[in-house]
């Protein structure tokens, strides 16, 4: 398994707030790693490496006498819950058990689940996945092909394996008038920022740019009831948790990982908000539509969405794009600097969506 310091380039979440911020506690120290690992009976710890930490949780690469893991500690308040985190890891059992590429949790004793306790904090240990990430643009056409049909047969299973849901009536979109007021706030804050560096300057052209724009699409703000179908969901699914088969052509991918944010939402918007990360310009955040287009036709063709399905979340996640702002806010008003590398190319996706909206409806929907 492999993993990297780079982000997505904007959050995949099933509502339009800001994501959650969790404060990393310090390094798990080795011998409580070590008490960890004997609750689940692989031996004696032999090796310790931390992996990246994205922006919430720990993680780290463990080697024992029975072999080589992944032990992830809870540290995001969000996430740190037990019940949640065992419902979460039975799904991810029985998705296993179907066939799918989900490396399962392995049990301990405590509790006989699988979820281990100590000193506050909550472990869960995984096998060892070999395998590396890839951007979607690195992705052949029967390859985007694939992932499209994978992200669909997921969709699908998840209702089987989860409990039914009741379609809601709608979900309510983001107010432009406060989104308005926000971008006003937040520009003035980068303004004044000191020091007063490049990425401030950019900050205030995107976000005149942005006001520009909501004035402009004020009327454009999806009803509730244009929202598609409401299941079961991975709700983070994007290239760094996808891993592939090592190899100079790239196999099929051997794992999805961070179930943290399995959850209900309109699917066919997960599998928008999907494509926005995987199939971008990693500078620019420019849209490759032609691999965008063979993805979004296999995701249909699974069954999990219709045309009209992908056309709906087409125009909810680009007005949720329109309307949000965590990345500034965690710089401007939490001092948190670690979702500041992603913005540059989510902003400037935002502002080719916005030219090039009808190619993009077009690449996901025909």
């Amino acid at each position: 398994m492999t993993f990297s310091q780079t982000l997505a380039c904007a959050p995949a979440r099933p509502d339009l707030s800001a994501p959650p911020i969790g404060t990393l506690s310090p390094p798990v120290p080795r011998s409580a790693l070590a008490e960890v690992l004997a609750r689940y009976r692989v031996g004696r710890l032999l090796t310790a490496e931390p992996v990246a930490e994205g922006l919430l949780n720990r993680g780290y690469r463990v080697t024992t006498e029975a072999g080589t893991y992944f032990l992830k500690c809870y540290v995001d308040a969000a996430t740190a819950n037990r019940p949640k985190i065992l419902a979460h890891h039975r799904a991810m059992t029985d998705l296993h058990a179907l066939g799918l590429p989900v490396a399962p949790p392995l049990s301990c004793a405590e509790r006989a689940g699988t979820v281990a306790g100590l000193g506050g904090r909550l472990f869960a240990l995984f096998p060892w996945v070999d395998g590396r990430h890839r951007h979607g643009t690195e992705l052949e056409p029967p390859q985007c092909d694939a992932l499209g049909t994978l992200l669909g047969r997921l969709h699908g299973a998840l209702d089987d394996v989860c409990a039914p849901l009741d379609q809601p009536p709608g979900y309510q979109s983001a107010d432009p008038l406060d989104s308005l007021e926000l971008a006003r706030d937040l520009r003035r804050r980068a303004r004044e920022h000191r020091p007063y560096g490049e990425l401030d300057e950019l900050v205030e052209q995107r976000l005149t740019e942005r006001l520009d724009l909501l004035a402009e699409h004020t009327r454009c703000r999806p009803a509730p009831s244009t929202a598609p179908p409401t299941g079961w969901t991975h709700g983070d699914f994007h290239g760094l948790n996808l891993l592939y088969a090592q190899g100079p052509d790239g196999g099929p991918v051997t794992a999805v990982l961070d179930w943290d944010k399995l959850g209900p939402q309109p699917r066919a918007e997960e599998a928008v908000r999907a494509a926005t990360l995987l199939f971008n310009d990693r500078a620019t955040g420019v849209l490759d539509l032609v691999r965008v287009r063979r993805y979004s036709q296999s995701y249909r063709a699974s069954g999990a969405a219709t045309a009209e399905h992908l056309a709906a979340a087409v125009h909810r996640v680009w007005w949720e794009r329109l309307n949000d702002f965590w990345m500034l806010q965690w710089r401007y008003q939490r001092g948190d600097h670690r979702a500041d590398p992603l913005y540059p190319a989510s902003a400037g996706q935002l502002a080719w969506w916005c030219q090039e909206y009808e190619q993009v409806l077009d690449a996901f929907a025909n």
